[in-house]
């Protein structure tokens, strides 16, 4: 299998921490590439049309892409741990909530890059803000009983969230009314699969 990634991308390191999590490092070949809004790479639009990472191209079927996809796939293959039957909806509620709050962030970033500075909108950057940090608030408020739990993807998914707003939106400052969310994210950031999927510039 190939995984076509770049190492920023937030939906990217959510499955690069499966892929390390479920042992599957050695059966994935790592393919990262160049970002790019304008001009995807060929050799990505050949596997996917929306010419989106990440990407999964598998040894024995078309190619799989949507990083929530990919997760449950690959963990399908290591075993199934991380999307456990008892808490399927949870987890699977946890995982949304963090690729939401993902998105809001990256639309943060596309308004910057893409606009001229004069078209940029604030009031839509706010927006996508709010949204971004009301999703981090309903976890630290209803989801800490299930950070504590077993290890699951929507743990993992929460963790890449708020590594990304560290990474892109460290100033808005999320830990400012979410302790207990923070001090769970401080532990969980030094997994081993957290540090090795860090992202680069």
């Amino acid at each position: 299998m190939k995984l076509y990634y770049t190492t920023t991308s937030p939906f990217a390191r959510k499955v690069l921490a499966v892929v390390h999590e479920s042992g599957l490092l050695d059966k994935i070949e790592l393919a990262p590439m160049t970002p790019s809004l304008s001009a995807p790479d060929p050799r990505l639009t050949a596997s996917n049309p929306l010419g989106k990472i990440p990407t999964l191209v598998r040894d024995d079927g078309p190619a799989i892409y949507d990083s929530r996809v990919i997760t449950r796939y690959l963990d399908h293959i290591a075993g199934g741990t991380l999307y456990p039957e008892a808490r399927i909806w949870d987890v699977l509620t946890l995982e949304a909530t963090a690729d939401g709050a993902i998105e809001a962030a990256v639309l943060m970033i596309y308004e910057a890059r893409v606009r001229a500075p004069e078209m940029v909108s604030e009031e839509w950057v706010e927006a996508q803000s709010a949204k971004a940090m009301r999703s981090v608030q309903a976890v630290n408020d209803r989801w800490m009983g299930h950070l504590a739990g077993p290890l699951d993807a929507g743990q993992i998914a929460i963790g890449c969230a708020l590594g990304y707003l560290d990474f892109r939106f460290d100033d808005r400052g999320w830990r400012n009314s979410c302790p207990d969310l923070s001090r769970w994210y401080e532990g969980f950031a030094a997994r081993p699969s957290m540090l090795a999927t860090v992202p680069k510039v």
